[in-house]
């Protein structure tokens, strides 16, 4: 228990400092400018590769599907990692501690489609990777149209679970609310669990791989209230005692 409360302690204190590296120096906001600028430029690239090549109709949709299906859990595989991922005084540290505020702070600024887009897709730097990957991959190998495709598919996907969750949590419009009730996007009963509950629907394209996510989890991570969820409660109480 005494190990466990000056380990707590001690997070705390890295959580803090990471979040004052975050704050006080510009490289971290602009680095995530950069990575969502080399995302978007990269998929519009990827996108040129590929639309050439004509796989037909069921085809497409099929791909289609199984992406949207892949992307759901890629994506939420991240989000659980990130979630209980406690290494603020990695060289990622201020850009982790800044992630895990999204549980404090689980609202967006409104902005238009495109420009969330553009924002939250800058955060996702293993997206960075994974398209440059696809990129060698298409311009260095003969590769089936329709592998190339899901591919593809995948690497924009994964920035459009970024639109969906934004969504999910700032939109009552009709249409949101119908993909939602569809299951095209996330639906706002079903990723509140994720919020009010512990370690519970990680995926946030449309959810319906979270049955799967949530055993994962159940086997490999304790959860995230009892854990990185608590190294900010000095940092909110320090910043309000000093208002």
């Amino acid at each position: 228990m005494v190990n466990h409360i000056i380990d707590e302690k001690l997070k705390q204190m890295q959580f803090n400092a990471a979040m004052e590296l975050y704050s006080s120096r510009g490289v971290y906001k602009g680095f995530g400018y950069l990575v969502a600028l080399a995302n978007v430029t990269v998929q519009a690239v990827l996108v040129y590769l590929v639309v050439p090549h004509s796989i037909g109709l069921f085809a497409q949709l099929l791909v289609f599907i199984c992406a949207y299906l892949s992307t759901d859990f890629i994506n939420g595989l991240v989000h659980m990692y990130m979630d209980h991922n406690d290494n603020y005084d990695s060289l990622a540290g201020p850009l982790i501690a800044n992630f895990h505020l999204h549980h404090k702070i689980p609202k967006y600024k409104i902005n238009p489609i495109l420009i969330v887009y553009f924002a939250e897709t800058g955060s996702k730097v293993w997206l960075v990777v994974y398209l440059a990957m696809v990129l060698a991959l298409l311009c260095m190998f003969p590769v089936h149209p329709m592998l190339a495709y899901f591919l593809v598919y995948v690497g924009i996907l994964s920035s459009i679970a970024e639109v969906s969750h934004y969504l999910c949590h700032t939109s009552n419009s009709r249409l949101t609310l119908i993909f939602s009730k569809y299951g095209l996007l996330l639906s706002k009963k079903h990723h509140a669990r994720h919020h009010l509950e512990d370690n519970l629907n990680y995926a946030f394209l449309n959810g319906w791989s979270d049955q799967l996510l949530n055993l994962i989890a159940k086997q490999f991570y304790p959860g995230y209230k009892n854990t990185t969820d608590r190294h900010y409660a000095n940092y909110y109480t320090l910043n309000a005692e000093n208002r």
